[in-house]
C-alpha cells in the first residue's frame, strides 16, 4: 500500500477586524503599509479546487489558521482538518503573527501523516500531478541547486543565512559532494545545474536555490533537526513578529540537501510576482496550465489590486470554474 500524503496550508484572513486588533497591539512596529502582507486575493477557493481536480488522491489537507474560516469553505468535508494555532505551538508563545514559529512547528499538527506537502495559499497546483511528482518510494522529490547568498539588504537574506550557518555547522561540504555529487549536478536541472558546477570550489555551502513552490517534507526529518537544533528553534518560535535572527522551514529542505535525503526531479513550476505589467502573463500560465505549480507573489504596494484581483479570478475560472466539495 502506498503511503498517504497529507497537504498542508497556511491562511490568515487580514481583513479580520478582531485579527487586526489583536495583531496591532502586539505589534511595536505597526504601519498601515505592512496590510500588503495579509490583504486578500480572493482566490483560495480555487486552491481547494485545483486540490480536488488536479490531487485526488491527497489523504487530507490540514487547513492551519487563527482560528477564522473562509466563508465558503466545507468544514464537515471528510479530507478537511481544521488547525488552529493553539493546536500545535505551545500555550506560552501564543498569539504569533509570525509565519515561522508555524512553519517550524508543522510536524506537531495532530494527524499529519509522515510524508507532507507544505503550500503557501499563493501557491497554486495547475495540472493532474500524481503522488510521484512529490515523493518517489516515501523521498521528497526536489531540486538542490547550488546559490550564492547575495546581502542585499532585504531580510529573506538574513534568514537563508541562519538557516545556511546551521547546515554548514552540522555538515561538510566536501563529504556531501563525495557521497551525492550526481544529485547536485543532475541533468534534471537543465541550466540550473550549472549553478552548482560553479559552486563546488568553496569549502562551505553558500547557499541553495529556493523555487517558491510547495515543498514535500517528511516528518522524520522535522524531528532530526528539531533534535539537533532545538534551542535555535525554540527561540523562533518565541518570536511573535518576523526576526532578522529566525530560522526558517528552509533548514529542513537545505537539511534534506546535505544528506542528500531527496529525489532529483525537473522543475516543478514558476514563482511570479504580481504585477500590472506581469498580469498578462500570468494569465497565460494558468488558462494554458503551461505549468504544474505556480505561486503568485504580491509585494508590491503600489497594484491597481482590485482590478487585477478580478482579472485572477476570471482567469482561475476558466480553468476550475466548477465547485468542489470542499465549498459550501
Amino acid at each position: 500500500m502506498k503511503e498517504k500524503i497529507d497537504f498542508v496550508i497556511l491562511w490568515v484572513d487580514g481583513k479580520d477586524p478582531i485579527w487586526l486588533a489583536e495583531k496591532n497591539k502586539w505589534d511595536p512596529n505597526y504601519s498601515p503599509d505592512t496590510v500588503i502582507r495579509f490583504r486578500d486575493w480572493e482566490n483560495l477557493q480555487y486552491w481547494f479546487r485545483a486540490v480536488e481536480q488536479f490531487t485526488p488522491w491527497v489523504n487530507k489537507v490540514h487547513f492551519v489558521t487563527w482560528g477564522h474560516l473562509p466563508k465558503f469553505l466545507n468544514v464537515n468535508h471528510p479530507k478537511l482538518h481544521i488547525v488552529k494555532h493553539e493546536d500545535f505551538l505551545p500555550k506560552n508563545v501564543l498569539p504569533v503573527f509570525n509565519c515561522n514559529p508555524l512553519e517550524l512547528n508543522l510536524h506537531r499538527i495532530p494527524g499529519l501523516s509522515e510524508n507532507f506537502v507544505f503550500f503557501n495559499d499563493d501557491m497554486f497546483v495547475l495540472r493532474q500531478l500524481g503522488p510521484e511528482f512529490f515523493f518517489k518510494n516515501g523521498i521528497p522529490c526536489d531540486r538542490a541547486i547550488f546559490n550564492a547568498l547575495i546581502p542585499n539588504g532585504e531580510s529573506l537574506f538574513h534568514l537563508r543565512a541562519n538557516d545556511m550557518a546551521i547546515v554548514n555547522r552540522h555538515f561538510s561540504k566536501k563529504s556531501c559532494l563525495k557521497r551525492n555529487f550526481f544529485k547536485y549536478v543532475s541533468l534534471k536541472y537543465g541550466a540550473y545545474a550549472y549553478r552548482s558546477l560553479a559552486l563546488i570550489p568553496w569549502g562551505q555551502f553558500t547557499g541553495f536555490y529556493d523555487d517558491h513552490l510547495p515543498i514535500a517534507h517528511t516528518k522524520s526529518l522535522y524531528e532530526e533537526v528539531w533534535a539537533a537544533e532545538n534551542e535555535n528553534l525554540s527561540t523562533t518560535t518565541t518570536h511573535k513578529f518576523r526576526q532578522n535572527d529566525d530560522i526558517t522551514n528552509w533548514i529542513f529542505r537545505y537539511w534534506r540537501y546535505a544528506k542528500g535525503a531527496f529525489s532529483p526531479c525537473k522543475s516543478r513550476g514558476c514563482f511570479m510576482e504580481i504585477t500590472d505589467e506581469s498580469i498578462g502573463e500570468i494569465e497565460r500560465v494558468i488558462v494554458n496550465q503551461s505549468a504544474p505549480m505556480v505561486c503568485l507573489n504580491d509585494s508590491d504596494p503600489n497594484l491597481d489590486f482590485e482590478n487585477l484581483k478580478e482579472r485572477l479570478k476570471k482567469v482561475f475560472d476558466k480553468v476550475l470554474p466548477r465547485k468542489s466539495s470542499f465549498e459550501i
